[in-house]
């Protein structure tokens, strides 16, 4: 017969959503330490060696207080530090580590540690993965794997309980207002772009300071569309064929309204997309391929299901209230850690990826897999424009990076399977 999934997120989401949870905030933290310390109890059963991954952000810490909570001996963690001040969260996981007694490693790395991961990054992913966190999290495994076999890991606390702040910035009364005029040029020259042939855009390109406003017109959303501002700010290309000439948007989940859930708020939606998209399409991806390089076991206690249906159930102000996320995780933690080591704002596992590559190896290495005469006789990408991209990251070493990161991933797979 036909295989049916045991499980489904859709059917748990909307489920949870027509049966809400009765309690307050101090009711719902202490379910969630409840589920998440059954959760544990199974995902701590191990006949190696086992520790956690420990940023110093709300997720990885509420899962090292309550392991730590749960065991006789300090429990090992790791974490990565940059020497980069506004990338560094080393400190903080340090200082979370102090506090609840665990066996804390940090591994600060150099731009010539992360460029002796780089080349190997192709053929740990096997595609053109291009997340530039997978540094930090191959290193991180390594690192690990050093002292254990199994590692536990926060992820799953931003997609089901409100930790990215798209989910409140892209709220129609947060948002900043769009003009609507600028709006109606930006519909017609969608309409212009789409009706240029590929073959066009070289010429199209070589106009000096075109392209620019032309794409930045092409992203303006319109102002009463909070899932246009949100797919804008998580998109790195807003029109594929300016890029790779003849592309066109995928057939994916965030492109594809007819097949969302319906839910109440708009937040609710932008979670259900992250979480059966982005978290096992990147998230977990990013990290399984890391951690099975190194021989390492990851595990993700806040996904047991049993969580995650909670999760689903609990009202939006229970995860974002006043432009703060995770409110119930929160809750629960500062049960375990002073709130001073934990509020300030979230890093995300970001790279100083632009100082990287504007330096010594780690640009030879770029500049020869962004080689114009290069990108031509491959044909995939639009060299003018990447060569114009290039140019501004040495300049100014900022604001294009993730942009070319995508790129030169995919250069370096591409390499790889041509050898």
């Amino acid at each position: 017969g036909k295989a049916q999934p045991y499980w489904s997120l859709r059917e748990v989401a909307l489920a949870g959503q027509a049966q809400p949870f009765n309690g307050d905030l101090h009711d719902a933290a202490t379910e969630l330490e409840r589920l998440l310390d059954e959760s544990l109890s199974g995902q701590m059963m191990a006949d190696v060696p086992l520790g956690a991954f420990l940023s110093g952000g709300i997720d990885s810490s509420t899962v090292v207080a309550l392991m730590q909570a749960k065991s006789n001996t300090p429990i090992k963690t790791f974490s990565i530090g940059f020497h980069e001040a506004r990338y560094n969260e080393a400190r903080h996981a340090a200082a979370v580590a102090k506090h609840l007694g665990t066996e804390h490693t940090e591994l600060y790395v150099t731009p010539d540690e992360a460029r002796a991961v780089i080349p190997r990054l192709p053929q740990i992913y096997d595609e053109p993965f291009a997340d530039s966190s997978q540094i930090p999290t191959a290193l991180v495994s390594e690192l690990a794997r050093a002292d254990v076999t199994v590692a536990l890991t926060g992820d799953g606390g931003d997609e089901f309980f409100g930790g990215y702040p798209g989910y409140w910035e892209t709220h129609p009364r947060v948002a900043r207002p769009r003009n609507r005029f600028a709006q109606a040029i930006r519909d017609g020259v969608g309409l212009l772009l789409d009706a240029i042939p590929a073959s066009y855009w070289r010429v199209l390109t070589r106009v000096a300071g075109l392209n620019r406003p032309l794409e930045t017109l092409v992203k303006i959303p319109k102002p009463e569309d909070p899932w246009a501002l949100y797919r804008d700010q998580i998109s790195r290309f807003s029109v594929p064929g300016f890029i790779a000439p003849g592309a066109q948007k995928s057939r994916i989940l965030m492109n594809s309204p007819d097949e969302w859930p319906e839910f109440s708020t708009h937040a609710h939606r932008m979670m259900f997309i992250d979480a059966a998209y982005y978290l096992p399409d990147g998230i977990l991806t990013k990290v399984d391929r890391a951690t099975m390089a190194s021989c390492l076991e990851s595990r993700a206690p806040l996904l047991d299901h049993r969580i995650l249906e909670f999760a689903w159930r609990l009202p939006l102000e229970m995860k974002i209230n006043h432009g703060i996320g995770k409110r119930v995780l929160r809750e629960l933690l500062y049960r375990h850690v002073p709130r001073a080591l934990i509020e300030r704002p979230k890093m995300g596992f970001g790279v100083p990826i632009h100082t990287w590559l504007r330096h010594g190896r780690l640009r030879e290495w770029a500049e020869v897999l962004l080689d114009e005469s290069r990108l031509r006789r491959e044909g995939f990408f639009n060299p003018i424009l990447i060569q114009k991209r290039w140019a501004k990251c040495i300049r100014r070493g900022k604001g294009v990076s993730g942009y070319l990161w995508s790129v030169l991933m995919f250069q370096a797979w591409l390499e790889r399977q041509t050898r």
